[in-house]
């Protein structure tokens, strides 16, 4: 039986309070979130953290207590954001390498986020890429546009990377490509032989891009980072809620939802 993994991005560096009164800011609500999430079927927890007025942040002394507080609670494979929100450099979006997670995400080309703009550079690539491979990190190749894919490639034949693969395809991102299943096939299409996955489907791309993900042989990502609604106009409970509806939709598609430690196997991670 084919096993799909779900990601949980629960709180993300765009969503506020004023949004979802339940967002998860503090490392304990991060953790009770992450939690939760892990017991509804996430197998991997990308990870965001704020600060005490509840502002993105890449503080390390925030991820390292954000992560003790979630590792106290259950074994979910931690992914940390590099993305981190618009605006920062990437010495401080690189800062949360140095606690070594075993994933980590790795934004793949420059691109409208909104009314801002994310700067990725093939140098600042690169880089990012080094410094995974330094602390034993894998890397989950997130593309915002197919030029991305291409650049992900350069990146794999000059060998800053190393197999198995793992690609976000994300997509809806206000200013950025829509999604649709023939743009979600054609991304899919072009990534290398032999890798792995994930949609991730903004706002009301969301739920599509998980019956879009399962169709074409992908993975699911869910949480308050991509969208807070379960169905139109009605915002969802929590995390966990979306994550359980995800594990639904796996179940009537005949597939089973993959454990932590189908992940580690398929990634190949150190746990």
């Amino acid at each position: 039986m084919r096993s799909i993994v779900i990601t949980c991005a629960i709180t993300g560096a765009e969503t506020t309070r004023q949004d979802h009164p339940e967002l998860p800011i503090s490392p304990q609500e991060i953790a009770d979130a992450a939690f939760e999430s892990y017991l509804a079927g996430a197998s991997i927890l990308h990870l965001h953290v704020r600060d005490s007025e509840g502002q993105p942040t890449q503080n390390l002394a925030v991820f390292k207590e954000a992560i003790a507080q979630i590792r106290a609670k259950c074994d979910i494979i931690i992914e940390v954001t590099t993305g981190g929100a618009v605006g920062m450099d990437l010495d401080e979006r690189l800062q949360p390498l140095i606690l070594e997670p075993e994933m980590a995400s790795l934004d793949c080309g420059t691109c409208n986020f909104g009314d801002e703009y994310i700067i990725n550079t093939l140098p600042m690539i690169k880089e990012a890429a080094i410094q995974m491979e330094r602390y034993k990190i894998h890397p989950t190749l997130e593309c915002f546009d197919l030029s991305h894919i291409d650049t992900a490639k350069i990146l794999i034949k000059e060998s800053y990377l190393k197999p198995p693969f793992h690609f976000g395809f994300v997509l809806n991102v206000p200013g950025g490509i829509n999604y649709d299943a023939e743009t979600l096939g054609i991304f899919e299409r072009r990534i290398p032989e032999n890798s792995y996955w994930t949609a991730i489907g903004i706002g009301k791309a969301n739920l599509n891009a998980i019956y879009g993900a399962i169709a074409y042989g992908g993975f699911i990502r869910v949480g308050f980072e991509d969208n807070i609604y379960y169905t139109k106009g009605v915002l969802a409970k929590n995390n966990a809620q979306l994550v359980e509806r995800a594990a639904r939709i796996i179940a009537a598609a005949g597939c089973r939802v993959a454990t932590v430690q189908d992940v580690r196997k398929m990634f190949q991670l150190n746990g």
